[in-house]
């Protein structure tokens, strides 16, 4: 994290469900050299360190985030996924927050009615645990989405267990996947600031044309996938290069 001068926004990194904060770190050095001013990347309530919500909403998510803010940081969002419709959430103006702007990647904007079922499912689900690192970190790179991206012994995924008398879970609390579809007309209609949505172009949870139906600037990276922020950290932040 660095100190910002005065009047220079601050960066919410905002991470998608169930990775945590620590996805960012290594973008790090690009952040330090691009971004002149602080960056915050918190864990997300039930997600890493965050504690877990009695029910999980957008805006209650948007709400833990804000309690952490300091009121007088004029605010630049970069959020992945889940992490994209809490930013919205946190730039609705009834959340009275100094939001400048909003860029969403990987945003899911339509589900199925199996998808949602899905969802339910694992929300329901009593807590997996793990008999070694290995299987839990392997499980947890598979919820996360980072399967494949990052190797099961990375640092960053340290912050997605917990070890409990010998045995592994994962730190997010799986009531999370509950979390529902977002009402993304609305949320969107809710926000004056300018608003960007991205997707990799590979990404199979969400098309151009879906993003193009919300009315607001679309930009397709190219080559990339749903977690183009870990893919290609350089791509995504030049997406905020315009509202530092």
């Amino acid at each position: 994290m660095v100190d910002d001068a005065a009047g220079r926004p601050v960066l919410l990194l905002l991470h998608g469900m169930g990775a945590t904060g620590d996805v960012w770190l290594p973008s790090a050095p690009l952040l330090e050299s691009r971004w002149a001013g602080r960056w915050l990347a918190p864990d997300l309530a039930g997600h890493g360190w965050a504690l877990p919500l009695p029910s999980y909403s957008f805006a209650a998510l948007a709400e833990r985030v804000a309690a952490t803010l300091t009121p007088t940081d004029r605010l630049v969002v970069l959020g992945h996924s889940l992490g994209g419709v809490v930013g919205l959430a946190l730039a609705a103006r009834a959340g009275g927050l100094p939001v400048a702007a909003v860029v969403g990647v990987g945003i899911k904007a339509v589900w199925s009615p199996a998808e949602l079922a899905k969802a339910r499912d694992l929300a329901d689900r009593p807590v997996t645990w793990f008999a070694s690192r290995d299987e839990a970190a392997r499980r947890y790179l598979r919820v996360s989405g980072l399967a494949g991206l990052l190797a099961p012994d990375h640092p960053v995924v340290d912050a997605g267990l917990r070890q409990v008398d010998g045995r592994w879970r994962l730190a997010m609390d799986p009531t999370a996947f509950a979390v529902g579809e977002p009402a993304l007309p609305s949320l969107l209609a809710a926000t004056d600031v300018p608003v960007l949505l991205a997707r990799g172009e590979h990404d199979p949870m969400v098309t151009d044309a879906q993003l193009k139906e919300l009315g607001v600037p679309v930009a397709t990276l190219p080559g990339l996938g749903h977690n183009a922020h870990v893919e290609a950290p350089e791509a995504v932040l030049e997406l905020v290069d315009a509202y530092r």
